[in-house]
């Protein structure tokens, strides 16, 4: 960023905020003072918070323009009407204090609005110029409800508050106006507003829309026992029937993945009824059906509820296939994977790509081997066909994580490994948006796997990307220009040679360090949450037992038990405090409610962790990111790092530090990790990646030194750093 741009922010904040704030050049009544003075401080609030003129309400942005015309509508344009206001002989003394009052509403919930993201600055300018339309408008003794009516919900929501006392004759039309316009806006709060008002008039049309944009919650909710439920059932739209039918049903869940195909005639309960109870033979139907579905999409013809088919195949695939060859992974090759041996190639491919963040490498190994045998010879690219290219990018991701992808290219003609590997790297822009960056992430993540193991073809990929860059600028396409600049250049910053500073070329904050000054909190504490979880094979006990090792008889730290959690604090050196709950077995979930014991602690006491750690089963992730906080900076996934997990954690601190592991976590390699960061904290310096991985390495020897090497720091995650430069990620003040 140009060093000159916050210097010039606070000088044009500065010149707005003086002439906002100097007294004004037209008198003002006595009784009504108190009302110009509360819009002045609301105004104030926008902009000047302690400290600070850049930490306000409103959001500086790096555009200029935008910034400009927000100032200018919440400052220049608001002192404005309150002039007009005020010196409008035609209004009298009442009128005068509830416009007034009205602006000092306004003001103020585009400040609550914008500090808190419910809606962006860029509605302000429109939201000042309603207001004014609505007061000439209420002085004719018109409603509002035509202005409401043509604008955005915030906007028609913040006019409604503004002339509610006294109410304008347009507010209860209004009214009815903003709740259509609220739950097209956030259609998910659609079932829940029924629940509450089941005698709204559109009701049918809501219920209808929403059974094909998301059937699941229609399910869930005709599935109850109140009043919704019973309109549901008995609802004349064909999709609710199906729902209905459905969730009336004790197999509901899992006739429900396959509710476009009941819907169109194509599958009936009956047929389902026939394989539900054999996991082969359920699994062998999703998966005939979602080769279907994807064939449908490659003809612009989308299935309803395809995520709930995808999710049931997931879930089958991990509980029922992928545990039992983890679980034996110490068996022999013909025990351990009996299991797959009904299985066809395509039906293994699926297991690999949804069993991502669970499957262990040598799980992985075995399930790939077979596929390649029981394709018989068949050049492999013709999975890829048969496939209809169906996550065809996160399987040659895997491969190349595993060390495979030469194996999988040397199975088919040369000319057709390398449309493939095209192929893997053309049209991101199309399939990268905001919401779904997973097929971007797999590339990035995919490259860091095939640089280290074949430079060859890493060089032919980073080629590609230059030429889908060019590509993207001949067509003036943005997006695809954004996709492809950040993957040429993480690319480039792949190689250490290049001396590539990815976060200066990429605008994003530092990717190889972490500053000590983003981990302290105001008191200087460094606060850790560490999330453990009882196990009946005694695992996540066992890992507590080694962790509570690092700590114990060492006169670094000083050790407070009680019930629930653990307090570990350094005794010398900068102030770390480290909090871990206790691993507890047992009926009702213990250590659920030995977690929310800590967390309870921590709020009381005003601690934000900015370090957390998981230590447990890649099935306890979930639980574990559910209690990630935005202070987070640093983030240890000792099980799993999968795009979801990834993407997860990013969603909740956009410029988390991610350490993961490709298999199962090890605490071998998680407590040199663990200490080898407390040592610096204790120090009070920045975690340096670079040089912290390298001693780390020299650690390891053998079969750690493996385990060691599944285990991804932070500026190696490409994916993740994708995440950051394409969601864009500020840095702080």
């Amino acid at each position: 960023m140009n060093k000159l741009f916050p210097f010039v922010v606070l000088v044009l904040l500065a010149q707005f905020l003086n002439a906002q704030t100097a007294a004004p050049m037209y008198s003002i009544d006595r009784g009504r003072l108190i009302f110009h003075e509360n819009i002045d401080k609301e105004q104030k609030k926008l902009y000047t918070q302690p400290g600070s003129y850049i930490k306000g309400y409103i959001p500086i942005t790096k555009d200029e323009a935008f910034n400009g015309q927000v100032k200018y509508a919440v400052l220049e344009q608001v002192d404005e009407l309150q002039q007009n206001i005020e010196l409008d002989s035609a209004l009298k003394d009442n009128e005068k204090k509830k416009y007034l009052k009205g602006l000092e509403i306004m003001v103020r919930q585009i400040g609550q609005g914008t500090r808190s993201r419910t809606f962006s600055a860029g509605l302000a300018p429109e939201m000042v110029k309603s207001f004014e339309k609505s007061v000439e408008l209420d002085r004719q003794n018109k409603g509002i409800d035509v202005v409401v009516a043509a604008q955005h919900y915030w906007v028609g929501k913040t006019l409604v508050d503004c002339f509610t006392y006294p109410e304008n004759i347009g507010v209860p039309a209004s009214k009815e106006i903003l709740t259509l316009k609220y739950l097209k806006l956030y259609p998910e709060k659609t079932m829940p507003f029924l629940k509450t008002n089941i005698s709204y008039p559109k009701r049918d049309s809501l219920i209808a829309a929403e059974a094909r944009r998301e059937p699941r919650k229609v399910y869930d909710y005709a599935a109850a026992n109140d009043a919704l439920a019973r309109y549901i059932r008995n609802h004349p739209d064909s999709v609710v029937k199906v729902i209905a039918e459905m969730a009336s049903s004790r197999s509901g869940q899992l006739y429900f993945p396959f509710i476009d195909d009941i819907y169109r005639g194509k599958m009936t309960f009956e047929s389902i009824d026939k394989v539900k109870d054999n996991n082969l033979e359920y699994y062998r139907l999703m998966v005939k059906t979602r080769m279907q579905h994807t064939s449908r999409m490659l003809q612009k013809d989308t299935p309803m509820e395809r995520k709930a088919l995808v999710e049931r195949m997931e879930n089958k695939a991990r509980q029922f296939y992928i545990s039992q060859i983890n679980g034996l992974h110490n068996s022999p090759d013909p025990v351990r994977f009996k299991v797959l041996d009904p299985l066809a190639p395509h039906e293994l491919y699926y297991l690999c790509v949804l069993g991502e963040d669970e499957i262990y490498t040598s799980s992985y190994r075995g399930v790939f081997k077979r596929i390649i045998q029981k394709l018989k010879g068949t050049p492999t690219d013709s999975l890829f066909m048969t496939m209809n290219f169906d996550y065809f990018r996160k399987f040659i991701k895997m491969a190349a994580a595993y060390n495979e992808l030469d194996t999988l290219l040397k199975l088919m003609p040369d000319s057709n490994a390398t449309v493939l590997m095209k192929s893997f790297m053309f049209g991101l822009e199309k399939t990268t948006t905001l919401n779904t960056v997973e097929d971007a992430v797999d590339v990035a993540d995919a490259y860091s796997s095939i640089f280290e193991k074949n430079k060859a073809l890493a060089g032919r990929m980073m080629e590609e990307a230059r030429w889908n860059y060019e590509r993207c600028q001949k067509n003036g396409d943005p997006n695809g220009q954004k996709v492809y600049f950040i993957e040429k250049s993480l690319f480039e910053s792949a190689d250490s040679t290049n001396k590539t500073d990815i976060s200066r070329l990429l605008g994003i904050p530092p990717v190889y360090q972490v500053p000590y000054d983003r981990l302290i909190d105001s008191a200087g504490r460094i606060i850790q949450q560490v999330l453990f979880y009882g196990d009946e094979d005694k695992d996540g006990q066992n890992s507590y037992s080694n962790f509570m090792t690092l700590f114990k008889s060492k006169a670094d730290w000083a050790i407070t038990d009680n019930p629930d959690f653990v307090t570990i604090k350094s005794t010398k050196g900068k102030p770390v405090w480290i909090f871990a709950n206790k691993p507890l077995y047992g009926e009702d979930d213990p250590d659920t409610k030995a977690q929310a014991k800590l967390k309870e602690y921590l709020d009381k006491n005003g601690l934000e962790p900015t370090i957390y750690i998981h230590r447990g089963h890649s099935y306890h992730v979930k639980s574990s990111l559910e209690q990630i906080t935005p202070s987070a900076r640093i983030v240890i996934l000792g099980s799993c790092g999968g795009y979801n997990n990834l993407n997860e954690v990013l969603s909740i601190s956009a410029d988390a530090h991610i350490i993961s592991s490709k298999q199962i976590g090890t605490r071998t390699v998680n407590e040199p990790i663990l200490n080898s960061i407390n040592t610096s904290l204790r120090s009070g310096k920045d975690i340096d990646w670079i040089p912290m991985w390298g001693e780390l390495s020299k650690q390891f020897t053998g079969e750690s030194k493996e385990r060691f090497d599944d285990y991804i720091p932070p500026y190696k995650n490409l994916g993740a750093i994708f995440i950051k430069a394409y969601r864009g990620v500020e840095q702080e003040q």
